[in-house]
């Protein structure tokens, strides 16, 4: 790939470039000694793309921040590590490096363009790298903060820093995306230095300043909640000019094969990437639309050796219970009941990121990572009396399945290939895993932008299109980005309720009943049986008293068209609203790191069953008390997993 090259042919420059920075006590003695490098020597889009490159998170990275932390957080990636309250001081130490290095990087790459600038040492565009590297300087402190919590604004530049408040931290990112974009100059050509961008934008300046009003559009809404004056304010300046309103202006940065700062951020062939508990139950039945219609011009799937309409379930057929396996200390819906064969209905973005397990008409997508190098088709249920036999094997070929994380007890012992084995569930599908150069990493979308909008116009601010029309254009931007487009209007026109009661249709806000009835089978003895399944209710948002109001609906829509490129911003939305519905972690054994779940509150949501941050890590402490004490002391809050940003929910 071009950028991996760049990158490879510039590595000795930038450590080079760095040691002779880092050795000089300021930029005068640079122009002074005559055996270092001059200023006009240095040039600033190495920095950035040095920043930017590290930023994409190198395999050992990418799974501590993006799977570990914020993928677990946000539900979408299966993992038992941050939603049950478990960080790891490694991963965190890990993670605070890196992002100091890369900041370090950035504020580098400013000051050298300001040295420039100050000096006359400059090219047409050096004032608008400058531009560029602030706006990125912010995105990298905003990830940084909405991690761990207050953080410094003049770190990371060769000196002892003050921290600051979340609050204060915040209004510099957005004082400072509001005076980059106004001084980008659209007009300039930097073609010659675009392969140093990593982004695809290429230096094209107009995008850059699309992203830096984007990006101001989504912190200025972090704030919606504790401070909505200055959210609005921000928002309504940041949405009167130039933002990502398409998919041909997304902000991305392209992935690469291999082990180094560009690989795949989910390209580890440990990670399969099942579907998430959260996901499927915000997908079942939303947009109401058929899994038979979403296949029916697929001749793969309708074959003399497979007919894919024989696995489709019927739409009040719930699956097989098995109570003593399963978990019930939950409020996910239907969570001991295994489907045998695909749900009748399903939102088409489903088939189209995830795949079905062990599909015999497409496991090119599959790739699972097995010890014999191919998918298990059958999975054992052992017998409950602790003697390690079998109680039943059970097809999961052509299932649809998921099953929520936390601590199943003694549960777990009894079916752990059926739970977590990668042959038995939908894995994402395997371009995003098993990265050649054709995929790019998303860090903000077209469709992001239209339901910041609809948000921002539910609140009664003041933008350019009405709520339903920016929120149907975020939906119609994500089906096009999933090739997804011929079912847009049914899904749009829909009134389905998904399995936590939301349906699509802007216009149909009826809330759905208490309950639905549905049919299943005892997986014990046969015996067919029908069971009332309850919406759940998410007692963050509104009390629970709401399932399908407008602001659901577009939180809904929008977590399912992040997944799976942004995680960290769907954790951050569910901490400050409650939204999407997460379904709370099993709890058939009592959770240490969520104290306050029990058997007597499972079925309600609070902020306290869930992760708010990330602890700093013990380095901070042990080698700087006095900042740590600062930190801690503007958290207001004990250093845990479980106290609340500042623009969060309490």
């Amino acid at each position: 790939m071009k950028k991996l090259k760049i990158k490879s042919e510039r590595f000795f420059s930038l450590l080079l470039i760095s040691f002779i920075v880092f050795s000089c006590s300021d930029f005068e003695e640079i122009n002074t000694d005559p055996k270092a490098a001059g200023v006009e020597q240095i040039q600033v889009e190495y920095f950035i793309n040095a920043s930017m490159n590290g930023a994409q998170l190198n395999p050992h990275l990418a799974e501590r921040a993006f799977e570990l932390y914020w993928g677990s957080a946000g539900r979408m990636s299966k993992s038992s590590g941050l939603m049950t309250g478990n960080d790891n001081d490694g991963w965190s130490t890990d993670y605070f490096n890196a992002s100091a290095k890369w900041q370090t990087d950035i504020n580098t790459a400013i000051s050298v363009a300001e040295q420039k600038i100050e000096s006359g040492q400059i090219k047409e565009y050096t004032n608008n790298l400058l531009q560029v590297a602030r706006i990125w300087r912010v995105y990298l402190m905003s990830e940084m903060t909405d991690t761990f919590g207050p953080t410094t604004i003049d770190g990371f530049k060769g000196v002892n820093p003050s921290f600051s408040s979340v609050k204060d931290v915040y209004y510099f990112l957005l004082a400072e995306l509001k005076d980059a974009t106004e001084a980008l100059d659209e007009s300039i050509d930097a073609s010659t230095i675009s392969s140093f961008d990593p982004s695809t934008y290429g230096y094209n300046f107009t995008k850059w300043k699309k992203y830096g009003n984007s990006l101001r559009m989504r912190l200025a809404m972090r704030l919606s909640e504790v401070d909505e004056v200055k959210a609005r304010q921000e928002f309504e300046e940041a949405v009167s000019s130039e933002i990502i309103a398409s998919n041909e202006d997304n902000f991305k940065v392209f992935e690469g094969p291999g082990w180094n700062d560009l690989s795949g951020v989910m390209s580890r062939p440990w990670w399969y990437h099942p579907i998430t508990t959260t996901l499927n139950n915000l997908m079942i039945g939303l947009g109401g639309i058929t899994t038979e219609e979403q296949f029916a011009d697929k001749p793969d799937y309708h074959t003399a050796s497979f007919e894919i309409n024989d696995s489709i379930k019927d739409e009040n057929y719930l699956g097989i219970k098995y109570t003593d396996h399963l978990p019930t200390k939950t409020n996910a819906p239907a969570s001991e009941y295994w489907l045998d064969g695909l749900v009748n209905k399903i939102d088409p973005r489903a088939y189209k990121a995830y795949t079905i397990p062990n599909d015999p008409a497409d496991g090119d997508r599959i790739f699972l990572r097995t010890l014999t190098g191919n998918p298990l088709q059958f999975h054992e249920l052992l017998k409950t009396d602790g003697s390690g036999d079998v109680l039943e094997t059970l097809d999961a070929t052509v299932t649809w399945n998921s099953f929520p994380d936390g601590d199943w007890g003694v549960k777990g012992n009894f079916n752990s290939r059926l739970v977590w084995h990668p042959g038995a569930l939908p894995c994402l599908d395997k371009k995003f895993r098993i990265t050649d150069g054709s995929e790019a990493r998303i860090f903000f979308a077209a469709w992001e932008s239209h339901f910041l909008i609809a948000e921002a116009a539910v609140r009664g601010w003041n933008v350019p299109m009405s709520a339903k029309a920016a929120y149907e254009e975020g939906v119609a931007q994500n089906f096009d980005y999933w090739g997804a487009t011929q079912y847009l209007a049914t899904y749009l026109a829909s009134e389905d309720y998904n399995r936590v009661g939301t349906s699509v249709s802007w216009d149909h806000t009826t809330e759905p009943p208490a309950s639905y009835t549905m049919n299943f089978v005892d997986g014990y003895d046969g015996t067919p049986g029908t069971v009332d399944i309850e919406y759940p209710s998410n007692t963050i948002y509104e009390g629970g008293a709401v399932k399908n109001d407008l602001l659901t609906k577009i939180i809904t829509q929008k977590y399912i068209a992040q997944t799976p490129w942004l995680p960290l911003e769907a954790w951050s939305d569910h901490r400050r609203l409650g939204l999407p519905f997460f379904e709370n972690p099993v709890a058939e054994e009592s959770l240490p790191n969520i104290p306050d779940l029990n058997d007597g509150n499972l079925n309600t949501n609070r902020p306290q069953f869930y992760p708010q941050r990330i602890r700093y890590y013990s380095g901070f402490s042990a080698n700087n008390p006095s900042n740590y004490a600062d930190a801690v002391n503007l958290l207001e809050g004990p250093d845990e997993i479980l106290t609340s940003l500042w623009w969060a929910k309490k």
